[in-house]
């Protein structure tokens, strides 16, 4: 399961730690929402989503030193301190309140301090965690970004699907992922990317494993990608029912509750596999558009089709 602690936020944001020791640092944080205690410094404590990272805005903090005695502060702190609660973030710099920091040291409970506006904290925080905390699903092929589509292409072992975006690489797009593809759902959008130790690597049959930025460039590999479009490459032995028109009802495929396009590609000897790709990929785009090359087509035939029986009766 992906894992998010405070340490994390820590280390991504600066902040500044006012309370917790190393172990309170390996807090949990499972949920990438953020909560702002304003029913809970209230006194009102039900339906509390107690899993949320805690932020204490300029809001709060006001009301806070002017509207909470020491009973009513401690009463809060004691609940918002608890241990289902990830931590507590005080933004704007402003002080940490003397009764919190009293109660969480005794406690060991984090509490750290920002200089940065609360909306900037929350945004942050939820974007990252967002990403952190994705479901993930790791898949066998290659993903690679050709004309700003982020292409999964699979296939079984051997279809020479390295070999393929290896072409393809040449031509211009980018590498994503050889091999392995690592694919995260974040909101409604399905994001790949390759695993930190081989990302940038190609493994090749007879050749080995390639470095494709210093083989290629800079330019030739991408961090990661939206997976917009996927193509399945199958062995043609004559028996398969591909796509010859393009009319044909699409197939779809799901990964992580996402539907995907699936395109099924047969592979041959002497098929020029890298510009059959590519031109996949552009019939998607304008597909995208609106524009269907194939009903075009069929829509042309039933003219001429309609026009010869016109033709016909006419002569009778």
């Amino acid at each position: 399961m992906p894992r998010a602690t405070i340490r994390d936020l820590l280390n991504k944001f600066g902040w500044d730690l006012v309370t917790g020791s190393p172990r309170a640092l390996e807090r949990p944080v499972t949920l990438p929402d953020t909560n702002r205690p304003g029913l809970e410094l209230a006194g009102y404590f039900p339906d509390t989503a107690r899993r949320r990272l805690v932020i204490l805005g300029a809001k709060e903090m006001g009301y806070i030193h002017e509207e909470m005695d020491e009973v009513a502060q401690r009463r809060a702190f004691e609940f918002l301190t608890g241990p289902m609660t990830p931590g507590i973030v005080i933004t704007n710099g402003s002080r940490c309140p003397e009764i919190l920091e009293e109660i969480a040291r005794r406690k060991d409970f984090p509490v750290a301090r920002t200089l940065e506006k609360t909306t900037y904290v929350v945004n942050n925080v939820t974007n990252f965690l967002d990403e952190k905390l994705a479901p993930s699903h790791i898949i066998h092929g290659e993903l690679v970004q050709i004309f700003g589509v982020g292409v999964l292409i699979c296939g079984k072992s051997g279809m020479g699907k390295s070999e393929i975006v290896l072409e393809l690489i040449k031509r211009g797009h980018q590498l994503v992922a050889d091999d392995r593809v690592d694919c995260y759902r974040i909101h409604n959008t399905l994001i790949g990317r390759s695993t930190p130790m081989i990302e940038g690597f190609m493994e090749l049959r007879g050749v080995g494993i390639i470095d494709i930025q210093k083989m290629y460039g800079v330019t030739s590999i991408a961090r990661q990608t939206e997976i917009q479009f996927q193509i399945t490459l199958g062995r043609f032995d004559g028996h398969n029912n591909y796509d010859r028109v393009g009319i044909e009802e699409k197939k779809y495929t799901e990964i992580l509750g996402i539907q995907l396009m699936d395109v099924e590609i047969p592979v041959s000897e002497g098929r020029p596999m890298a510009t059959i790709i590519e031109t996949t990929v552009t019939n998607f785009l304008l597909l995208r558009e609106g524009i269907n090359s194939a009903k075009e087509f069929e829509e042309r035939v039933l003219r001429e089709i309609a026009k010869n029986r016109c033709d016909t009766e006419g002569d009778d």
